[in-house]
């Protein structure tokens, strides 16, 4: 009986172990650094978070292919938001509490960036998102960081833009008041345009996911504005371009960061030709390792051309690498502390150095679309 009662003792004991060593391998203290990401991978938004998803998968294989990063190799845990209210939550809570990573990625809508932060300051965890550029979402915590300026800057920048190249005094805004992206663009952009003299001569608004807009464009129509700004997604922007060209509008329409997908030019056809829009960075951008970084997307992703989302989905791997690195520790404080003080960091979407807001200062591009084809314009420099 003292026979059998010891080895039952023994197999607890063994399967206690065996626990808390799996337990333990589900954290950074395992063979691997675990890393969160979340992303519209299907859904309204699917391209954006499909072309960031691609740049962060290159970056961990390239980490990886290096060696990894203090001695391990990164592990990329991906969750799918599906472009739904309500699942970035979902996603991160899972990541963080199931999955235990170390530090999460994502995500390009500023909607969905706003819905996770709260949830990774909460935690402790940090969070880069490669393209939201809303300033709340840096706002939310100290472990909030983002690649990519703010809609203050681009806002300033389309100002210009508008009145400089367009040669625009009378503009009209058409904003989508489901978006906190929109909603926001639009705020600093009216601010910089009228500051700059400019006259905003209507502005009117839609629900992100409306199909029919000829109400609004005919009232934009009838302001006659000499150019009309649109602060939004490339779903909705694509459809407003085709009602706007069957109503007879000619004039200029521009736009920011969120009308880069391929789909534009797919939904939207002839009626987006000669359209302007800013965005983070371009595949056209002169140096090696833009070049690089194409050349190297192309081969892995069967010839396809990257966009910003895919540079900056590859930026904020590389950043969050170099944090670990130069931390020496997966400490989420350690790591936080070390991103905080990132500076002339040269990532593929340009120089990014984080601010005491934590927002990057980096460059940014205007594209025109131009016989099908995004065509870098301008570089302007913070």
């Amino acid at each position: 009986m003292k026979k059998y009662l010891n080895q039952s003792l023994w197999f607890l004991a063994a399967t206690s172990l065996l626990a808390l060593v799996a337990a333990g391998c589900g954290k950074s203290g395992g063979d691997t650094i675990k890393i969160g990401e979340f992303a519209s991978l299907t859904g309204k938004e699917a391209t954006f978070g499909i072309s960031s998803h691609e740049g962060t998968l290159l970056a961990v294989d390239e980490v990886n292919a290096a060696g990894g990063v203090l001695g391990k190799k990164l592990e990329l845990l991906t969750e799918d938001n599906q472009s739904k209210p309500g699942e970035s939550a979902t996603a991160v809570n899972k990541l963080i509490a199931r999955d235990g990573v170390i530090a999460i990625l994502g995500e390009v809508a500023s909607s969905r960036s706003l819905e996770a932060a709260p949830i990774c300051q909460q935690n402790k965890i940090p969070m880069i998102s490669p393209s939201s550029t809303n300033p709340k979402v840096t706002e939310t915590g100290d472990y909030i960081f983002r690649a990519c300026f703010t809609d203050i800057l681009q806002g300033k920048i389309l100002a210009n833009f508008a009145g400089q190249k367009l040669k625009a005094k009378k503009v009209a805004v058409f904003t989508d008041v489901k978006s906190d992206y929109s909603k926001g663009l639009a705020k600093y952009f009216k601010e910089h345009f009228i500051a700059a003299g400019g006259q905003i001569v209507t502005e009117l608004d839609f629900n992100g996911g409306d199909k029919d807009f000829k109400a609004q464009i005919t009232a934009i129509k009838a302001a006659n504005p000499e150019a009309i700004f649109i602060p939004a997604y490339y779903t909705d922007v694509a459809l407003i371009c085709i009602q706007a060209k069957q109503l007879g509008v000619t004039a200029p329409i521009f736009g920011g960061d969120g009308w880069e997908s391929e789909d534009l030019v797919k939904i939207g056809k002839d009626a987006v030709e000669g359209t302007y829009f800013s965005t983070h960075c371009s595949a056209d951008s002169p140096g090696t390792k833009v070049s690089d970084f194409v050349a190297a997307y192309r081969k892995k992703f069967n010839g396809k051309t990257p966009d910003a989302m895919a540079m900056l989905g590859h930026d904020t791997v590389k950043m969050l690498a170099d944090a670990i690195t130069r931390s020496g520790s997966t400490d989420a404080a350690k790591v936080r502390d070390a991103l905080a003080s990132l500076k002339d960091f040269d990532g593929v979407s340009g120089k990014i150095t984080i601010d005491a807001k934590r927002d990057a200062t980096k460059p940014m591009v205007i594209l025109q679309v131009k016989d099908g084809q995004f065509k870098l314009v301008d570089t302007v420099n913070p």
